[in-house]
């Protein structure tokens, strides 16, 4: 009979080190020889007989390349103190979690590329999310306090009867302090003056505000320009009045930045109990955000860390708001609200009831139509409403004060005269244009519309 083929069976990797390790031992082959044979070093078949002989075969098996130690792993403990704090505070970052944790006197406080792996790790982030910074913008900085303010006006607050409220918030340019967070029903010359005129009081007089170019904050882009209220506070307290370019908001970036943090530590998605609560807590809030909280563009110091170094000079000199406590009500004033129901105020103003007395308020039916008279049968129009009275009152001298006084083109006329084709939009110019822009005062009408525009002329 014919013996049968040897059969080949296939060895494990601790078994050919077995076999390896015997043609050593059991032979007494040299170890360079049987590590030709196996096509490893000599190193490697030392290694196999130390195995062997510490642990038998078992030490033969492949064995984890992880290292024993990792200078570089973040300690359990550590990681742990990281997640917490960034489960206890989702708007912080990796700069802001590290900064904390050095506060509390962790020793050594990891680097802020390590929070941030740790972050990546745990998915609580996404890196994919990151957005690196442009170099298309020019940032700029003011050297000291008190230099410039950055103003500007911020909604979105919710109140719980339905309503909702905007801010009026200023920050200094230098230091990021906010110097005003004001609530108000809505928009309006009155309750924006009232805000800035506090900020004054409260810390001083800058030597600059910026602002955009909103109703509330200027006239000078009027038809004609027109002095409003704010800028007379602005001029009485020698402060020179900045304007961004129309739509770039990039130049006022503090304030806008300001916004976003407001929106997300303090949560304006809420819907707050009133107005007078959600003013209190807005206040807390500001207070942190002065005192308490670190600004990673300030090197993580606090607003108002670099807001107190204003000098000798302290708040500088006292501020002047002498202007809101102007009685705007006389006869030399000119009050209206445009919207879809227009109420008019002026010194003999047209009158639903007949009458031409001073601050009668008068409704017009149309909103496409300034001129339009209310529709009482007693109704008769004033002198001043003719013909001749609108010629006369189109005749008089242009008051000063609704040129802009830097301008030499807008300096009032004595001698101008209308044309007669020109008479009616001379009128229209009066109601629509000339008070466009201007200071607001409230007279009756539907209060909570979002649409009212109060102007103020003088």
């Amino acid at each position: 009979m014919f013996d049968a083929p040897p059969m080949l069976m296939e060895l494990s990797v601790a078994e050919q080190r077995y076999q390896a390790v015997l043609a050593v031992i059991a032979d007494g082959r040299a170890v360079s020889e049987v590590a030709g044979a196996w096509s490893v070093s000599r190193q490697t078949v030392h290694g196999w007989l130390a195995r062997y002989e510490t642990s038998g075969l078992d030490g033969l098996s492949d064995r984890s390349h992880r290292p024993r130690v990792c200078p570089h792993q973040m300690p359990a403990t550590v990681e742990v103190a990281v997640l917490a704090m960034r489960r206890a505070h989702p708007g912080w970052g990796a700069r802001r979690i590290r900064f904390e944790l050095a506060k509390k006197g962790m020793d050594p406080a990891p680097s802020e590329s390590a929070v941030y792996r740790c972050l990546v790790r745990s998915g609580v982030i996404d890196p994919q999310a990151r957005r690196r910074r442009t170099d298309r913008f020019k940032r700029w900085e003011r050297g000291e306090p008190m230099e410039l303010w950055q103003l500007d006006l911020v909604g979105g607050f919710v109140l719980a009867d339905g309503t909702s409220a905007k801010a009026l918030t200023g920050v200094d340019d230098h230091s990021r302090f906010c110097v005003s967070a004001v609530l108000m029903r809505r928009e309006h010359t009155r309750g924006v003056c009232d805000g800035f005129a506090a900020a004054l009081r409260t810390h001083g007089v800058p030597a600059q505000v910026l602002t955009d170019n909103g109703k509330v904050f200027t006239g000078r882009f009027g038809h004609p320009p027109v002095e409003v209220l704010f800028d007379r506070i602005c001029r009485e307290n020698g402060i020179e009045h900045l304007l961004t370019a129309p739509r770039s908001p990039t130049t006022t970036g503090k304030i806008e930045r300001f916004h976003r943090t407001l929106r997300t530590e303090f949560d304006t998605h809420r819907v707050f109990e009133s107005l007078p609560a959600a003013q209190a807590e807005l206040d807390a809030w500001v207070a942190g955000y002065n005192a308490e909280r670190p600004h990673q563009a300030l090197q993580m110091a606090t607003p108002a860390a670099r807001f107190a170094r204003r000098g000798a000079t302290g708040q500088g000199p006292a501020a002047d708001t002498s202007a809101l406590t102007v009685d705007r009500t006389g006869d030399g004033w000119v009050a209206r609200r445009v919207a879809a129901t227009v109420w008019s105020r002026c010194p003999g103003s047209r009158s639903a009831s007949g009458s031409t007395e001073p601050g009668t308020a008068s409704t017009s039916t149309s909103a496409n139509s300034c001129c339009s008279y209310g529709t009482d049968p007693n109704y008769s129009k004033p002198s001043s409403e003719t013909a001749e009275g609108r010629s006369a009152r189109n005749t008089r001298p242009v008051p000063a004060a609704r040129f802009h006084p830097g301008s030499v083109k807008d300096q009032p006329n004595d001698n101008r005269q209308p044309s007669a084709e020109g008479q009616h939009r001379l009128d229209l110019l009066e109601c629509r244009e000339h008070l466009a822009g201007s200071d607001v005062l409230s007279e009756g009408g539907a209060e909570g519309a979002a649409s009212e525009q109060e102007e103020v002329v003088r």
